[in-house]
């Protein structure tokens, strides 16, 4: 049996994680022919690159002092009842799937499956989450998650171009989430992309158009019916992408059925935590027609020797690490976790589980419009799902009242204010909600007077066919029978709980079990990321020291926390140079030098 060294801070972080013992590291430095690491280090890195001097970090931490400092920072976030919306929302995760998916290193520590033969157990419930996707858009083929609805708005808008590429303008609804607009806005401009932004029902469309973006429902809630929208794209050689809300799609008519071509969205409110904005798993949907410009993984299923089906990633050709500058994009991961998460909540759920959630969801909402129209409110939408636009004299003094009272609401201008509902909301909500736009708790009327809240979706948008009957989504709607199925996949798959994984890229191979604690607690797990600042103090501060600590280790002067991924930030990295030519009025510089052996991401970004 392997002893260990004397003289070693048994509660070191380093010394729990780094795996080599000392007799280890001495057999290797001996097969190396060195004797001390000094020495290795010496001969392998030019002296000339070294740093001379110690970083300027704080002292280390073992695990218990950096969660109980953890614990005391995020404190300092409030987390108050939440009606934002705008494309995140509350929600609740199931515990059989929080405990033994989110929380499970069987799963978290798992490396991307390039391995299909060791990844079975990923791969099936990443093709769970396909066929989830599939079938809530209507649409032909759907892949294993992207990033984020913003970014996975803007992969459309490339794959529109990639379908219609003689024409330079994309148009985007006004009335699409905010982020989203920004997104596409800043990817369109290195692409040479104008974008049109309006109103979606006077837009004309012209031969310059070669795409358009709308949001199913609207970001202040409105239902609109895009059919016609969608025709006259087509009559002009457009292609259309439908921003949809996942949950809405089990009760709205889905947007294969009436004609779009792309579909993209957020599966964040199915089991996922808000997480102050992510990581969130977004979805991408399109038709069979335009597969080969779908970005990011797809799974798909082959059968052995023996006629078994197996798993692996399909239609490779189309990816960075072997078309490189010629990928379809530059993202070359899925958001394997969060993409699980929810398709285990609509395993968990079923179609009939999720229904309901929808349903008590939009009768809720249904039952507020009416409150305050009864106090003499104005809802400007008579079509909604979870969301209202309430017309106030001043948003700004309601949303002082909803911040007095414990709550956040959204401002949609000077004088609207957004309510938007979700899985975790109840009548006292309703209560709380009313007495804000009162002014008291004293009520004019009792809540029975209002009866049954009307629907309010209309019958053209009511969705009449089916989704998820595939029986896997009918057959784990108890504890023991998903705990089981979770269980089963996870066996299928290599894991840190197996084995070492000796693959180098830029994938991150250490979650420390003290690491994820800190993401189930409801200060960092319940903050919306449009929380007013005052909420999120703790959060802020963590991002701070983060990004004091990255500058100081890299030598760069500032760090940007906000790409969610390797291939985000090469793509950040290389906007931000592209802008700092053209400040100095060198805007032709074009030509990005890229090594043979970079990683494919590189030249796919540049």
């Amino acid at each position: 049996m392997q002893t260990r060294e004397q003289n070693v801070d048994l509660n070191s972080f380093a010394r729990r994680h780094i795996g080599p013992s000392e007799a280890e590291v001495a057999e290797m430095l001996n097969e190396l022919g060195f004797e001390g690491l000094d020495l290795l280090i010496n001969a392998a890195v030019p002296k000339n690159i070294r740093l001379d001097r110690q970083l300027k970090l704080p002292e280390a931490k073992s695990e218990a002092e950096a969660l109980a400092e953890l614990r005391a920072i995020s404190r300092k976030n409030k987390v108050a009842r939440s009606f934002i919306g705008a494309g995140y929302y509350d929600c609740i995760t199931p515990p059989v799937i929080q405990r033994n998916i989110l929380e499970n290193p069987g799963w978290y520590t798992a490396y991307t499956p390039y391995q299909a033969e060791i990844a079975q157990g990923r791969l099936e419930a990443l093709l769970n989450f396909q066929q989830m996707i599939i079938d809530l858009t209507a649409l032909d083929i759907a892949n294993a998650s992207l990033l984020d609805e913003a970014t996975a708005a803007a992969e459309a808008m490339s794959l529109c171009h990639a379908a219609v590429p003689n024409r330079k303008t994309f148009f985007v609804a006004d009335d699409c989430h905010p982020q989203t607009i920004a997104v596409v806005q800043t990817r369109a401009k290195p692409l040479g992309i104008e974008i049109k932004i309006g109103d979606y029902s006077r837009f004309q469309f012209d031969d310059a158009i070669f795409g358009a973006l709308i949001q199913y429902p609207a970001t202040d809630g409105a239902i609109y019916d895009y059919a016609k929208f969608v025709t006259r794209a087509h009559d002009a050689g457009a292609v259309v992408v439908v921003a949809a809300d996942i949950l809405a799609l089990t009760l709205l008519k889905p947007p294969g059925e009436f004609g779009a071509d792309v579909a993209v969205g957020n599966t964040q409110r199915l089991g996922v935590p808000l997480g102050f904005g992510g990581p969130h798993a977004a979805y991408f949907a399109t038709r069979d027609q335009f597969k080969r410009h779908m970005p990011g993984r797809l799974v798909g299923v082959s059968h052995d020797a023996e006629g078994r089906p197996a798993y692996r990633l399909a239609l490779q050709t189309r990816e960075q690490h072997i078309r490189r500058d010629k990928a379809t994009s530059n993202i070359c991961t899925a958001q394997v976790l969060l993409a699980a998460i929810a398709s285990m909540y609509a395993v968990y759920h079923g179609p009939k589980g999720l229904r309901a959630i929808a349903e008590r969801v939009h009768r809720l909402t249904s039952q507020l419009a009416d409150g305050l129209q009864a106090l003499g409110c104005t809802i400007a939408h008579k079509n909604f799902f979870d969301t209202i636009r309430v017309e106030v004299e001043s948003s700004e003094v309601i949303l002082e009242h909803a911040a007095k009272a414990g709550c956040n609401l959204r401002a949609l201008g000077p004088c609207a204010v957004g309510i938007s509902f979700d899985e975790t909301t109840t009548p006292r909500d309703i209560e709380l909600l009313m007495s804000i736009f009162r002014g008291t708790t004293v009520r004019d009327f009792a809540d029975e007077e209002l009866g049954e809240p009307p629907i309010r979706i209309p019958h053209s948008a009511f969705r009449n066919s089916q989704f998820l009957t595939h029986p896997i989504f009918n057959t784990h709607d108890t504890e023991t029978e998903m705990l089981r199925y979770l269980k089963k996949l996870e066996s299928r798959d290599l894991s840190l709980t197996t084995s070492m994984i000796p693959l180098g890229s830029c994938t991150m191979k250490l979650n420390a079990t003290a690491e994820m604690f800190p993401i189930s607690w409801p200060e960092i797990s319940k903050l919306h990321p449009f929380a007013p600042p005052d909420q999120t103090a703790g959060y802020k501060e963590i991002c701070q020291q983060l990004e004091e600590w990255l500058a100081e280790i890299t030598g760069f002067a500032a760090i940007s926390l906000q790409p969610n991924a390797g291939s985000q930030g090469e793509f950040a990295g290389l906007l931000a140079i592209r802008e700092y030519h053209a400040s100095r009025g060198e805007a032709h510089r074009n030509v990005c030098l890229i090594p043979t052996s970079a990683h494919g991401t590189n030249p796919a970004s540049a």
